[in-house]
Order: C-alpha cells, then sequence, then structure tokens
C-alpha cells in the first residue's frame, strides 16, 4: 500500500539526530510521500530545505500555526509568499487557523494572522491547512467569507463532534484524521461518526513527533510518533468505517495526491 502522510513536522528538532532513519522507516512502511508542516517563518523555512533534501518523497507547506500567531507582521508575509512563489516544493498554505484551548497567542492576534494566511493562499492559488481547536464558531464564520476564493482546504487533525464535522463538509472542506482515533480516552466519539466523511474528502496524517497511536502494542520506547506509523492509523480507520484496509489506502492516497498535486 502506497500512503501519503499530510502533516508530518520533520522541521521538529527532535528528527535531526536521525531524520534519514525515520524517513527510510516511513519508506519500508509504505509512507512515500510525506508533506513537512510549517508552523512559523522558521519551521516553514526548515520543511522547504527538508523537502528539497528529499525530494522524491517530501513537499512543504508554509505557514504560521496559531499557537504562534504573536510573531504575524508584514515581514512574515512577504517571506511566506517569497517562499511559495521561488520553491516549487511548497504546495500549501499553513498551518493556519485559530486554537482557543490553551489561547499561546491572544485570540486577536489568531485571527489577524488566519485571515491574512486564507488572503495569501487566495493570491498564490494555493490549497489551504487548517487547524482548529475549542474555536469552532469564530473559524468557520471567518472561514466561510474566503470560501468561494479558495481552491482546496483540508482541516487536519480533526477531533471535534458530529455537528462540527457536518458543518465543514458543507463547505466542502477535506478532513484530515490522525492517530487521535486511536486514543480510547479522547478520541473514541470519532468513531461514531467518521463514516459520514465521503471518501473523496478523507486523508489521513501521524502529526508527528506528536499524537503517537495511544493503542500501538508494542508501544515505541521514544514514544516519539513518526509516519512510519501512519498504517496504523488507516487500518483503525479501515476498522470503523468496514471498509478494506488497501481500499482506504488507495482512495486516501488519491485524494492527497489530488489535493497537494502531488507528483
Amino acid at each position: 500500500m502506497e500512503l501519503v502522510d499530510i502533516c508530518f513536522n520533520f522541521a521538529h528538532s527532535s528528527f535531526r539526530p536521525d531524520e534519514q532513519a525515520v524517513l527510510e522507516r516511513a519508506i519500508d512502511s509504505g509512507v512515500t510521500r510525506l508533506v513537512c508542516t510549517g508552523s512559523d517563518l522558521e519551521d516553514s523555512q526548515k520543511s522547504i530545505v527538508l523537502a528539497e533534501t528529499y525530494p522524491e518523497h517530501l513537499y512543504a507547506t508554509v505557514g504560521v500555526h496559531p499557537h504562534r500567531s504573536v510573531t504575524w507582521n508584514d515581514r512574515v508575509t512577504q517571506s511566506l509568499q517569497t517562499l511559495a512563489q521561488q520553491h516549487t516544493k511548497v504546495r500549501a498554505i499553513g498551518e493556519a487557523g485559530l486554537d482557543f484551548n490553551r489561547d499561546y497567542s491572544p485570540r486577536k492576534a489568531q485571527m489577524y494572522a488566519f485571515e491574512a494566511q486564507l488572503e495569501l493562499a487566495i493570491d498564490l492559488g494555493l490549497p489551504v491547512f487548517l487547524h482548529e481547536r475549542e474555536a469552532h464558531k469564530e473559524f468557520i464564520h471567518l472561514l466561510a467569507r474566503y470560501r468561494d476564493q479558495l481552491s482546496h482546504a483540508v482541516v487536519h487533525c480533526f477531533t471535534g463532534t458530529e455537528e462540527e464535522l457536518a458543518a465543514y463538509l458543507d463547505l466542502d472542506l477535506h478532513i484530515g484524521i490522525t492517530g487521535w482515533i486511536c486514543d480510547e480516552r479522547r478520541g473514541h466519539h470519532l468513531h461514531t461518526f467518521i463514516d459520514r466523511i465521503p471518501g473523496n474528502r478523507l486523508m489521513i496524517e501521524t502529526d508527528a513527533p506528536y499524537l503517537l497511536p495511544r493503542d500501538m502494542r508494542p508501544r515505541p520506547q521514544s514514544r516519539r510518533n513518526e509516519p512510519a506509523y501512519l498504517p496504523h492509523v488507516l487500518k483503525t480507520i479501515a476498522g470503523i468505517i468496514e471498509r478494506p484496509p488497501v481500499e482506504v489506502a488507495h482512495q486516501t492516497t488519491s485524494v492527497a495526491r489530488k489535493f497537494y498535486n502531488l507528483d
């Protein structure tokens, strides 16, 4: 099975000692295309470098995560635009959105950076890679204003309610599912309604090094998640929606390749 990991935080420092081995394990497990996520300007630059170092398998996004929205300014806007225009490995804007769970950045700053990145994606004709946590009302209100002008948009690491999922699908958004669904404490509610996600909107991801699937056995000693574990997420989803893993693999890979225009 060939898989695409649509969210791999490869710029994270935990991957530097063994980055090539991590990538080799991913490829050996069938994860042959990986999208390196930009969480701020520095991470976006690092993700591009990594994508150009391993061009056969990696791509990049550029953006500013809501936790880091306080870093957004005109220089960041121009820098991200230049990166996206000059590097063909950049395939989306983000990780952009709102996160009111801990408010690492003031909500006003989050709204400003989110809207600026939606405008940037529209100007560049790129899809947007989105993050939302405990900010659904504000998130969807702002996104709806721009949706008709955006090419594609994916809400990554979806962990919300059935009603929130319906609202996202009504906006023709794609949905990314992570190992959160493997967590019986926090993600089990997803089992009751993820079959509502149309096959042409579903993508899968690890969000590595975060969100190591809780039910993995044996559990990796490092507790670091990595793309090689994406097949575990795939099989969990396939079991829940009662479809063969190979079928889900083929469909989610096809959707991801089209969404990110992967070669």
